[in-house]
């Protein structure tokens, strides 16, 4: 015998399949526990930095406070010994200098109660052992905005982009500018984004090649391509093919940055930068300002990725008020000690040039 169809009485909701409604119940709690672990995690996280930081606060002045270096000295140790038997391993003497060191580089409460949302213990002590206040600043602020590890954020102060960046270049008080309205405002700018040079030794290129080689290259390790560049960028299109009076122009390859909420136009040069890549790259961040960026953008920057290049000719052509930045790429990564002391001159170089322009009567800003 057939069974009956049951209809449900006027104005009443069809009955749920039950299996599906299960599962959606299940799902949503699901959902509910991870939230409230993940905020627990977070509230715990927070809590231990400022505890450790508090720690740090009176140590200090107690250590400071000491009359004798010795007797200071022996505070720690005494310390450490009651605490570590009734607390664990979290308060060896070691670790309490740690605590001391933290309050020095980060003498604000308030900024650390800020990025404690984000970044843990382990991130504040690889931090304090960054002698440089301001390469300090740069790596907390980039570390919160773009949620690194600890492992991702000591693999990133090993890479130097902090001292291959624009804003290294600047000097304290405009580069301080910047990292407060990072800090304040979650405001990007393209000097915190673009760096120079780019270390692209993961492409693998030796020897003789060619600029198709060098595209084909980025495009099979796009990844790492863009992990070089940095958090944020998108890949749009490779020859992105641009039309204007029926003549066609090909762009090598186009990013948008999320932050910047900006297309990136990337053209790569084999060569030194020359004076004429201005114009093409001119030609290209106009065309798209015209017709792709979509309403709410910010207009076009353009990176022309380059063998080699003159500051001088960088600076002359004043490429940064047509949106234009310049940087070599290296496609095998030099001796760490090399690098560093070629970054440091260059970047002194261009703060000495940036603050003779300043001090120059007439100067423009």
């Amino acid at each position: 015998m057939a069974k009956k169809r049951i209809t449900p009485a006027p104005g009443l909701p069809a009955p749920e399949n039950k299996p599906i409604a299960r599962r959606k119940l299940i799902s949503d709690l699901r959902e509910l526990i991870e939230g409230t672990r993940t905020g627990v995690a977070q509230a715990v996280n927070s809590a231990q930095v400022l505890l450790n930081w508090q720690i740090g606060h009176r140590l200090r002045i107690d250590v400071l406070g000491a009359k004798r270096a010795g007797y200071g000295e022996r505070i720690i140790r005494t310390v450490a010994e009651g605490l570590t038997a009734d607390y664990g391993r979290g308060f060896t003497e070691k670790n309490l200098r740690h605590m001391i060191r933290f309050v020095e580089r980060f003498p604000d409460r308030e900024i650390v109660s800020a990025l404690s949302r984000q970044l843990g213990w382990t991130h504040f002590r690889a931090l304090i052992y960054i002698d440089d206040p301001l390469r300090r600043e740069f790596y907390a602020e980039m570390c919160r905005v773009e949620r690194w590890s600890t492992r991702a954020l000591e693999k990133k102060i090993g890479g130097m982009p902090f001292e291959r960046t624009a804003l290294s270049r600047k000097p304290d008080l405009l580069a301080r500018r910047e990292i407060a309205a990072l800090r304040d405002e979650d405001r990007v700018s393209p000097d915190l984004v673009f760096r120079d040079p780019y270390v692209l030794d993961f492409l693998g290129l030796k020897d003789v090649y060619g600029e198709r080689d060098l595209e084909a290259a980025i495009l099979r390790e796009m990844e790492a391509f863009i992990l070089e560049l940095g958090a944020g960028f998108a890949f749009v299109a490779r020859q992105k093919r641009i039309t204007v009076d029926n003549q066609d122009y090909y762009l090598d390859l186009l990013f948008y940055h999320r932050k910047l909420r900006r297309l990136v136009a990337v053209e790569l040069k084999l060569g030194a930068f020359q004076a004429a890549d201005k114009g093409q790259m001119e030609l290209y961040l106009r065309w798209l300002e015209r017709h792709e960026v979509e309403t709410g953008e910010e207009p076009p920057l353009g990176l022309i990725l380059c063998a080699d290049k003159s500051d001088e000719h960088v600076e002359l052509l004043q490429l940064d008020r047509s949106g234009i930045r310049v940087a070599a790429y290296l496609t095998e990564l030099p001796p760490k000690k090399l690098l560093e002391r070629t970054l440091h001159e260059s970047a002194q170089k261009a703060k000495a040039r940036l603050e003779s322009r300043n001090t120059t009567p007439g100067a423009s800003d």
